[in-house]
């Protein structure tokens, strides 16, 4: 069955479309955008062209003309009586054998890894701790103190002051981010995301009705912090969202002058920025990096969201939220609504990962570096007319084919 997507809510994911092209230009190039980097799926059926324009208060005749550049360039393909639908150029981009498919499952869709090989010591471990914990009522709010003094533990050696009631556990980071949005963000308002980013937050954004405005970053060139500055100043997000730390699927990594800058817009603003540290332990070649938030100027409202997935193994279901007392308050309020609490064995388990850290860390780094640089190299010889980045950390590529 084919998606579609209501005028109202794609005039949302358009944010402010508008550029100095010509309107119909703009609008077929933001159209296209979003198919890139995933906010809408191939095969979704856009609202008919006068719902459109009603909806962005243009004409239907500047819609009609973005339908039919988006056509013309493969983005779009139209049926008559069936509508257009979003299409990506040349389709699937070849095909592959399926003797290969067979003999090399590679999921592409995930950035993921194995489990730390010594995770089931870990679950053990946890399940005999089980019995003293079952007095307790089960329905754990805020999270064991035994592991956010572990969390506030990590983040005061790194360079930022933490105490465990600045700290609020939850089932993975996916489940921070809601929680964040839901308790800081109203429908209809702006939220300021890197362009590319990562999709589920995007998800996340789009789903509480946000209107999403954006600047780009780029593995050769970073992040775009002069666009950033004037997409603030003309929109005023209530929130923005970063990965600052070898980004997804970019690879970049902020430099200490461009997070302090960006914090300050922020603080300016009174945007409440949320930063996605759950690949900031993926380290191979940079080197270490106090915690966004530390370099934060005074009266920036920087909301840290961490996880061990990343680093222990995706199915490690527990994240965390790293915030200031009265954001924290607020999250509180709006939590019951979304769950009674992280299960307590998995609470268990992560407090033991946080102790044994730096093995976790020193294993996931030397396995991730070999494999990058192996495949780095693979694709160099197989595809040398490709540029391939080479990021200092992280679990992805960004390869330009060309």
């Amino acid at each position: 069955m084919t998606a579609a997507i209501t005028a109202r809510r794609l005039s949302l994911e358009l944010g402010d479309w508008r550029g100095n092209s010509p309107a119909y230009h703009a609008l077929a190039d933001r159209i296209r955008v979003l198919l890139l980097d995933g906010r809408l799926g191939t095969g979704t059926r856009l609202p008919a062209e006068r719902e459109l324009g009603n909806a962005l208060g243009v004409s239907r005749t500047t819609v009609a003309a973005a339908y039919a550049k988006l056509r013309a360039d493969g983005y779009l393909d139209s049926v008559r009586g069936s509508g257009s639908t979003l299409a990506l150029p040349f389709g699937s981009r070849g095909t592959v054998e399926r003797a290969h498919v067979t003999e090399f499952p590679l999921d592409l869709t995930k950035a993921t890894v194995p489990a730390y090989p010594g995770l089931a010591q870990y679950y053990t471990s946890a399940a005999a701790l089980m019995p003293q914990y079952l007095g307790h009522h089960g329905f754990d709010m805020v999270g064991l103190i035994e592991l956010r003094d572990a969390i506030a533990e990590h983040y005061t050696q790194r360079g930022l002051p933490t105490d465990p009631d600045q700290v609020m556990v939850t089932t993975g980071a996916q489940h921070a981010l809601s929680l964040i949005t839901h308790a800081l963000h109203s429908p209809g308002e702006r939220v300021l995301v890197e362009q590319p980013s990562y999709p589920h937050a995007l998800d996340t954004f789009a789903s509480a009705g946000a209107r999403i405005v954006s600047f780009p970053v780029s593995a050769t060139n970073g992040w775009d912090l002069t666009t950033a500055d004037q997409v603030m100043r003309r929109t005023a997000p209530s929130l923005a969202y970063l990965m600052p730390d070898f980004h997804n699927p970019t690879g970049a990594s902020m430099s200490v002058e461009d997070r302090s800058r960006l914090a300050g817009m922020a603080a300016r603003e009174g945007t409440a920025m949320i930063v996605d540290e759950t690949t900031a332990w993926l380290d191979l070649d940079r080197g270490p990096m106090p915690p966004f938030a530390a370099m934060a100027p005074a009266g920036a409202n920087i909301v840290t969201v961490g996880s061990l997935g990343k680093i222990a193994w995706g199915g490690l279901r527990v994240g965390w939220i790293r915030a200031p007392r009265t954001v924290l308050a607020r999250i509180s309020q709006v939590r019951p609504a979304f769950d009674l609490g992280t299960p307590l064995l998995e609470q268990l388990v992560a407090t033991a990962v946080l102790q044994g850290i730096h093995a976790v860390v020193s294993y996931r780094s030397s396995t991730l570096k070999a494999g990058r640089d192996h495949l780095a190299k693979e694709l160099a010889a197989a595809f040398p007319e490709w540029n391939v980045q080479v990021p200092p950390g992280g679990m992805t590529l960004w390869v330009t084919t060309g």
